[in-house]
This record gives C-alpha cells, structure tokens and sequence, in this order.
C-alpha cells in the first residue's frame, strides 16, 4: 500500500525521478486546460445563449457571490486564482473513481505547493490593492509589537493549509484502500461516494480560507459615518 503517488516511480535516470505526482499533476493540469478550452469555445455575448452556457454562467455568478461573500468587493479580480484552486483540488479528487489513478493532493509536495501560491497570492493582492507601503504597515497594526507575531501568522497559517489539505486527502485514499481489502465489494463503492463528496469540501474549504487570507491582506480602514445631528 502507497502512503503517496510520490512512491509510484515512473522513470529514474540517476537523481531525476519521474514519480506518481508530478506526472498525476501534469495529466490534470493537461485536463483542466484541454477542459476550459472546450467548455468556452463557443460561448456568445449575444442575446441568444445555449442551455449550457446559462448553466455555465449561473455557476460563475454563483462563485462570484461566495467570494463576494468572503469580503472581497471585487470578486471578477479574484476568480481566476480562486476558482483554479478549487477545480484543481476538485478534480484531482474527482478523478478517484479511474482505476490506477492516485490524486496529487494526497502527496504533501503537492499541498505544499498549493499553499505556497496562497502565501505568494496574499501579499501581491494586498500590495496592488493597498499599495506596498499600506500593506507592509498591517504587519505593525495595531502596534509594532505585533510585527513578530503578525509574521509567524503568515508563515503558520501557509503550514497548516498544506497539512489540513494532505492530511484528509491521504487519510480517505488509505480508508478506500484498506476497505477495499477487507471487503472489496459494496461498502467500498459507498466510501468511494463519500470520499468524493468529502474532496469537494476540501476543495471549497481550501478555497475559501485563500479568500479570507486575501480578504485580510486588502481590508483597510473606513472612517465611521458620522451620527444623525
């Protein structure tokens, strides 16, 4: 039994390894692009739309409120960053019902990398949003003595994004696994639904807490209205 597609090796020339998660990721990359491109090949912006593309867009407005939601005023700037993360986690999870497929989530370089972009993300929105020296500032609010803390925050909060993300999408692939053993006929089709209903909450999760991260880097200060005279 594989702890993660890290240990499915591929190809090795001396140091260079070609394992389960870099070819996983490349495979899914290559989907979800191949995906999009077919999916809005033809929309229209005319009055005439399709079936599919109301359907499409019902779903886009339907993120865009949820980042609205968030506390991101803007959500069209956001959605791109937002909503690749979310299909990213949930078609890797999707993509557990292929035989001899292994998501790339389950391996920690992977989620790792994942909140790497959230931790990289947060500060490039914050500084086009606040500029560089209003977003260096939070870290001094509301005193200087929160520096130290406010940086240990950041770097924390990226570790636990990658851990909560690997740690779920390990432990279901290892309990279908082990079911699969034990009793290989209806119960594991049954945990098979609920890890992929379990993916998909990861995938909202993981892409909501990049929202609130985001959120935090851009809020800034507005003056309270004045009282009625």
């Amino acid at each position: 039994m594989r702890l993660s597609p890290d240990e499915l090796i591929f190809w090795q020339y001396g140091f260079v390894t070609l394992n389960g998660t870099l070819v996983f990721t490349w495979l899914l990359m290559l989907v979800l692009v191949v995906g999009s491109k077919l999916v809005t090949r033809k929309l229209s912006t005319g009055i005439e739309r399709s079936r599919w593309q109301n359907l499409l867009e019902i779903v886009v407005t339907a993120i865009l409120g949820q980042i609205e939601e968030v506390g991101l005023t803007e959500p069209k700037k956001y959605i791109g960053f937002l909503g690749t993360l979310f299909l990213f986690v949930a078609v890797a999870n999707i993509f557990t019902i292929i035989p001899g497929y292994e998501p790339p989530t389950a391996s920690l370089s992977t989620t790792v990398a994942l909140a790497l972009c959230v931790f990289v993300a947060v500060p490039l929105f914050g500084i086009q949003d606040r500029g560089l020296g209003g977003y260096l500032k939070s870290y001094t609010e509301p005193t200087v003595i929160m520096l130290p803390f406010n940086l240990i925050s950041e770097a924390s909060r990226t570790l636990a994004l990658a851990v909560r993300l690997f740690g779920n999408m390990m432990s279901g692939g290892l309990v279908i696994a082990i079911l699969l053993t034990i009793v290989p006929f209806l119960f594991p089709i049954v945990m098979t639904a609920l890890g992929l209903l379990t993916g998909m909450v990861q995938a909202y999760i993981f892409s909501i807490l990049a929202a609130v991260y985001i959120a935090a880097a851009i809020r800034t200060r507005k003056p309270k209205p004045d009282a009625p005279a």
